[in-house]
């Protein structure tokens, strides 16, 4: 699962999708929640991340951030999504 988007892309996507954007103004955490299944994605450990977020050309947006615990232990993020 980990190795589904190489580090580079990860980037390159990431700054694509948040530049248009413009600075972030401000985020504030909005809820986490614990879970072992996600749609379309292995069984294991994850941590659905929501923040409410503002930025320069987006005044209001929320951001969902998905960590997923790897076979070693490692909490790495396995999704970004913005509304």
């Amino acid at each position: 699962f980990r190795g589904a988007v190489s580090k580079e892309k990860w980037v390159d996507t990431m700054q694509s999708l948040r530049k248009p954007l413009g600075k972030n103004i401000s985020r504030e955490a909005r809820s986490l929640r614990y879970r072992t299944a996600m749609p379309g994605a292995p069984d294991g450990e994850y941590v659905v991340i929501q923040y409410r977020a503002s930025f320069e050309n987006k005044k209001s947006a929320v951001e969902t951030i998905t960590p997923m615990r790897d076979d070693d232990g490692t909490w790495r993020v396995s999704g970004y999504f913005m509304k």
